[in-house]
């Protein structure tokens, strides 16, 4: 439970930075995981007609993002409890006891999955833990690995937010690549203790950022 609760206080703070009463605004968070759920799909690759080659880096981020909405529909309906602190952790028990990478024959398994949490988000318009937990484990993606990604995600969404994000003003193309594709540069070659990996990475981002 220890790095969802770490995760849940980081979404807090940076859903607080948004709007300070945030929790009665009624965002609709089921809307933003099923339009995630579609570049989720687009970076993976399903168009029949031609070749395509997954992006695995920007499927995994396009994960993180939805988990940000989830976790801030979780917080906000107060079902942030142990329990879903012990079905993340199933998560990692079962990646843990796969090759850890997606199979050829594994792939119309992931697409369904991602259809699946949709689905379940347009339909009942709340975030169901069950779909994402599978979506997950077909990837497979462990929680040790969406904490680490969700780090860096957030910190990348506090940079957009002081720097302009919510008033138009931020840029979100630096030399030709998206920030995400700055952000799991920088994430694989940091090199600090896990303490300090969020003031490093805002420094580097900061140092990359042309505005």
């Amino acid at each position: 439970m220890a790095m969802v609760r770490t995760m849940a206080e980081m979404q807090n703070a940076h859903n607080v930075q948004v709007h300070p009463e945030w929790r009665t605004q009624g965002y609709e968070y089921y809307r933003a995981i099923w339009v995630e759920c579609a570049e989720l799909l687009d970076h993976f690759g399903w168009k029949w007609w031609k070749k395509q080659i997954p992006d695995l880096d920007q499927v995994k981020l396009e994960i993180v993002d939805i988990w940000h909405f989830g976790l801030s529909d979780l917080i906000r309906t107060g079902k942030l409890d142990e329990s879903v602190g012990e079905a993340m952790f199933a998560v990692e028990t079962t990646v843990a006891a796969t090759a850890n990478q997606l199979n050829s024959g594994d792939v119309a398994q992931f697409r369904a999955a991602v259809e699946a949490l949709a689905e379940s988000s347009l339909s009942q318009r709340l975030f169901r833990l069950e779909p994402f937990q599978r979506l997950l484990e077909a990837l497979p993606m462990s929680l040790t690995e969406l904490f680490r990604l969700y780090i860096g995600k957030n910190v990348l969404n506090n940079f957009r937010q002081d720097h302009g994000y919510k008033t138009g003003e931020y840029q979100k193309l630096w030399s030709g690549r998206e920030d995400n594709e700055h952000l799991i540069e920088i994430l694989q070659d940091i090199e600090c203790a896990a303490g300090e990996v969020p003031q490093a990475l805002y420094s580097q981002l900061n140092a990359r950022y042309p505005g």
